[in-house]
């Protein structure tokens, strides 16, 4: 077959096809995240951010979960499911806040500060995971740092930006670790003021994992659904995106009427904003290819699954 980037609408349209026929056939089930290229989500069954994947991971009847995410999300998704097989299209496609924790620095530093409660956002490996106390999204860090009490000392890991946002959304000291999204990273806050001074009556809206800088700029500061549901209400009409481009096909497919500008990343680059490699690793092609093999697959240890459950569990009780 041809490669996927030149393949023309037509063979695009009946490889999709062919995945929705396959997907009946070996009663499958297709989670993608909203940073997945277009033709994945145009597919998929359910299209949600970390917090609304894990739900529905956890909930499904299918005997087959093809996760079209990263590593830690289709771990996520078999820690949920122990039985079922989980299959990623590319088992590269990994995170860089996930690889900014490695489990043995992290073990040590747990061991430093044993009377800490640990908190781990999601995005993080499943080793980490069972680390942690309790796990939480974007969507419900906020919430989950409340629920524990305030003479209780905290650890936050992997992501110091949204560690950041949290004791400032709080008011709880934590213990950081100090990790981050490289895609998250890279907006240029020249950039972005000077795209802002073009459109004054744009809303800025932004990702917790976005530099301090950045959120201090932003009308509005949430999670990738946060953001989506911000942009549907909103009586404005032009709003500048700080998170992965991925969520401007769903976003325009909700507010046809509105102009989406993504907000510009540090370097220059065809699409003029921050695209995460690793999720744009799983593609049309691959996503075939992986349901009709049935593979690759999530393979994790039993004790792993078993330890890593029950932060994931707190998390999904308070949610």
């Amino acid at each position: 077959m041809k490669a996927e980037m030149s393949i023309s609408i037509d063979e695009k349209k009946a490889l999709q096809e062919r995945v929705k026929r396959l997907k009946e056939e070996k009663n499958a089930v297709i989670l993608a995240h909203y940073y997945q290229e277009p033709e994945i989500q145009e597919i998929a069954d359910f299209i949600g951010d970390s917090l609304e994947l894990a739900k529905k991971a956890a909930t499904t009847d299918a005997e087959i979960i093809v996760f079209a995410g990263v590593h830690f999300m289709a771990e996520t998704a078999k820690i949920l499911n122990p039985s079922k097989k989980v299959l990623l299209p590319d088992l590269k496609a990994g995170c860089s806040l996930a690889e900014s924790c490695p489990p043995d620095a992290f073990r040590k530093l747990k061991a430093e500060y044993p009377d800490h409660v640990v908190v781990t956002y999601i995005n993080c490996s499943a080793e980490i995971k069972t680390l942690s106390d309790i796990v939480c999204t974007s969507s419900n860090a906020e919430k989950v740092i409340k629920s524990i009490p305030e003479d209780k000392p905290i650890i936050f890991a992997p992501d110091k930006n949204l560690g950041r946002y949290l004791m400032e959304k709080t008011g709880r000291n934590m213990l950081l670790w100090d990790g981050a999204c490289i895609v998250h990273e890279a907006f240029s806050l020249d950039k972005l003021l000077e795209v802002y001074r073009e459109n004054p009556s744009a809303m800025i809206i932004a990702h917790p994992e976005s530099e301090a800088h950045v959120l201090k700029v932003a009308n509005y500061v949430g999670s990738t659904s946060g953001m989506l549901n911000y942009v549907k209400s909103s009586e404005h009409d032009t709003f500048i995106v700080a998170t992965e481009a991925g969520i401007l096909h769903q976003m325009q497919k909700n507010v046809p009427h509105k102009k989406l500008i993504p907000a510009p990343a540090k370097e220059d680059n065809t699409c003029a904003c921050s695209e995460c490699a690793f999720m744009k690793m799983n593609t049309l092609q691959k996503l075939y290819n992986c349901l009709q093999n049935e593979g690759p697959e999530i393979i994790l240890e039993e004790d792993l699954m078993e330890k890593a459950l029950l932060p994931i569990e707190r998390m999904l009780e308070l949610s």
